[in-house]
């Protein structure tokens, strides 16, 4: 199974995109806190803090997710599930798994070829005209890295399904 997917690599190509997320998290709040002094207090607001963070907040969600996914922090209601055999669970995660993979393969597939559409046309940001395409292609790579993770996992699931 090392062969076919090294999972070394793909987390630390994950952990490095993670840490451009928390940038942006960064980046986000000091725009935000930014925004809002600058508002309160000399009643004129940061002109562009809106586009820039809804850019940044792209950014964070998109190379956040898979990292999540790899730590195993998305949420998870069990309640039923933990009261099934393990071989049992380990075929809805299957089933789940499967259906989630298909749905942010569209998504990621959706997403690149808007970011060609984006690109082709010169759409930019209203206030300080950035390109929009490089962080629709984010949103692309963060949800093939998510599928990436997702793959891992649907494995150990099948090896679940067939074990003792």
């Amino acid at each position: 199974m090392s062969t076919l997917i090294n999972r070394k690599a793909i987390r630390a190509a994950i952990t490095h995109l993670n840490k451009i997320s928390q940038l942006a998290l960064v980046l986000m709040m000091f725009l935000t806190a930014a925004d809002v002094i600058m508002r309160y207090f000399f009643n004129s607001p940061v002109t562009f803090a809106q586009e820039v963070t809804e850019l940044l907040l792209v950014t964070c969600v998109s190379l956040g997710i898979s990292f999540c996914a790899i730590e195993k922090g998305h949420v998870s209601v069990d309640i039923l599930a933990n009261n099934l055999p393990k071989r049992v669970q380990a075929f809805f995660d299957c089933i789940t798994n499967l259906i989630t993979i298909v749905f942010f393969l569209v998504i990621a597939w959706r997403s690149f070829v808007h970011m060609q559409y984006l690109e082709g046309n010169r759409i930019t940001t209203l206030t300080l005209f950035i390109p929009t395409y490089p962080f629709v292609g984010i949103v692309s790579l963060g949800f093939v890295l998510f599928v990436v993770v997702l793959l891992m996992d649907l494995f150990d699931s099948i090896i679940g399904v067939f074990e003792k």
